[in-house]
């Protein structure tokens, strides 16, 4: 017995430095007081530690963590745990690790509470969307509880077996077919796009901000109230990581998932063994890009698709060119409907002030040819001999063209100013700015109210044209925005008819963001005391996550999204890859 115990103790003694418990009390709406402690007691560390220790060969965690979801105690609480930190590291769990697969798939989910029900049913749906290795094995355990004696559980998994053979589960394989068929690969995006577009319109981003934030306010409620109980601070730090990684919202979390195997999709196509290959990407850029004219461009208010291109063109600067100039060619095409013309706008100057990777030179050749584009429009207007009105329905492509480089400035004047103040200001006076703001078709009155008072601060700062009388002008005016009714005849409205929306603001989905934000330009707040405190522009922000804050009042709010517009290099920045 002495040499047991013995054994015994070295045994703890060597995993103790790998272990760390935390303990989940698990209510269930029951008398807390008169409840009797349950086993939810947890050993080693987190899902993405216990399978980055072993990918590098450490596998004592990896044992204890198969050990543990085998435990014939499990709790519903623990499992839900567990569930939630293995929905965060789907992308993670290949075929490598299909013990650990089957091990959760022999999980006693059926008749345990509802929660549980829900986070399993989940956790399958992000298995065979991110990993579809799997999806036969999936299949074969939700057929396998369709026995006669506990018919009570048949309805959870039809919802299973729903759940698993939607679109989703396809979606790798559709990708995997690319490869060996790439004569069919435009028309499979298309397909996939397309239901990644009807997930994107019914996930807006004021609805993932809103779920978001109730569940921060939920989390934090929960750990007051953890405290109080007992002190448990180590096991909520513990936790945090995964109760971040997982979208609140349900659609943007299934979106979530699919988005990052359609990126990783296209970085495998561009990249060869690490290495860069022109042609393939010219070739898939060519496939997408088409796709965005057919679906992405006409589909308003989506939030990350789009960003598909936006990924693509961060690989090379002569992509990023060749794709403002394709929407530039859209919006000077005066046979192609309105409507289309200004959503080209709204991507062109949402691209030009987000993508940190367009050069300063590709900046200024698109302000260049906007403007000369605006000043002969205004010239053409001025010279019909015609008195000219706010008709956005007439002079949509104008208005977006000018809120595009009203965008652009507010995004990179600092850019255009910071190298050489004296040529940066000599720059944005010879875009003559002023002539823009105070011609008849009065642009500062239709544009997106934020923009153009984010604009007005900024030239007012450095005396580059003086906005503030035509907007209180246009303040005192109480007559709204005069657009054409179908008839022909004026009608009057009180909406902003460039309100759309930007289709380039922050990536608000989790499992990609590390590889987008290197190439996305943010607007920042600054520290309390510095000099850009005492600038107009800046007062009024509202902040956001981690210090950025967006342009508009509410960045994340549907009605003050506008087509920020326009932006093109000239045929000469065009280069081959």
């Amino acid at each position: 017995h002495t040499s047991l115990l013995s054994s015994s103790v070295f045994q703890l003694n060597k995993q103790r430095p790998a272990l760390a418990a935390w303990w989940v009390m698990e209510i269930d709406g029951r008398d807390f007081l008169k409840t009797p402690s349950v086993k939810t007691v947890r050993f080693g560390g987190s899902v993405a530690e216990t399978l980055e220790k072993h990918k590098h060969g450490d596998s004592s965690d990896y044992e204890l963590l198969k050990h543990q979801l085998v435990d014939p105690e499990i709790k519903d609480a623990q499992i839900i745990n567990w569930l939630q930190e293995f929905r965060s590291s789907v992308t993670h769990l290949t075929k490598d690790h299909e013990q650990l697969i089957y091990t959760i798939l022999r999980l006693p989910w059926l008749g345990r509470s509802q929660a549980v029900v829900d986070e399993y049913l989940a956790f399958l749906g992000n298995l065979v969307s991110a990993q579809t290795v799997y999806l036969c094995a999936c299949l074969n355990m939700v057929v396998s509880h369709f026995t006669p004696n506990l018919p009570r559980n048949f309805d959870h998994c039809h919802q299973a077996l729903q759940l698993i053979i939607r679109y989703e589960c396809y979606v790798h394989n559709l990708l995997r077919i690319t490869v060996y068929v790439p004569s069919i690969r435009r028309d499979l995006l298309e397909l996939i796009i397309g239901k990644l577009l009807k997930l994107d319109v019914n996930a807006s981003r004021t609805h993932i901000e809103e779920a978001e934030e109730n569940r921060v306010q939920t989390q934090k409620a929960e750990e007051q109230t953890e405290e109080c109980l007992f002190d448990m601070d180590e096991d909520v730090s513990a936790d945090e990581p995964t109760r971040t990684t997982v979208m609140a919202h349900p659609v943007a979390e299934r979106l979530d998932t699919l988005m990052a195997v359609l990126m990783a999709y296209i970085k495998d196509v561009c990249y060869v063994d690490g290495s860069f290959h022109a042609e393939r990407t010219k070739e898939l850029y060519r496939d997408l890009l088409t796709v965005f004219d057919k679906l992405i461009l006409p589909t308003h208010a989506s939030c990350h698709v789009q960003y598909t291109l936006f990924y693509l063109c961060s690989f090379k600067p002569a992509l990023a060119e060749a794709f403002l100039d394709h929407l530039w060619k859209i919006l000077q095409n005066p046979s192609l409907p309105a409507v289309l013309r200004q959503a080209a706008a709204g991507y062109l100057g949402s691209f030009l002030a987000r993508a940190k990777f367009i050069p300063l030179s590709t900046v200024r050749a698109c302000l260049d040819l906007l403007s000369s584009w605006i000043h002969q429009y205004i010239y053409s207007q001025d010279s019909c001999g015609k008195q000219v009105c706010c008709d956005v329905s007439l002079h949509g492509p104008f208005y977006t063209s000018c809120q595009a480089v009203f965008y652009t400035i507010i995004f990179r004047h600092r850019a255009l100013l910071e190298a050489n103040m004296k040529k940066g200001l000599e720059y944005l006076q010879s875009l003559n700015l002023e002539q823009v703001v105070m011609c008849q078709l009065n642009p500062l009155r239709v544009c997106l109210p934020s923009i153009t008072n984010m604009f007005a601060a900024i030239t007012r700062k450095y005396q580059v044209v003086f906005c503030y009388t035509i907007i209180e002008r246009n303040n005192r005016c109480v007559l709204p925005v005069v657009r054409s009714s179908a008839g022909g005849d004026c009608v009057t409205t009180n909406t902003n008819p460039l309100d759309s929306f930007f289709p380039f603001d922050p990536y608000l989905l989790k499992r990609y963001t590390h590889c987008l934000i290197y190439f996305h330009l943010f607007w920042f707040t600054y520290s309390a005391g510095s000099k850009e405190d005492e600038d107009d522009f800046l007062c009024g922000e509202t902040p956001q996550a981690e210090g950025i804050v967006g342009l508009t009042p509410n960045s994340y709010d549907s009605n003050f999204h506008s087509p920020s517009s326009l932006g093109s290099p000239p045929n000469t920045l065009q280069r081959p890859f």
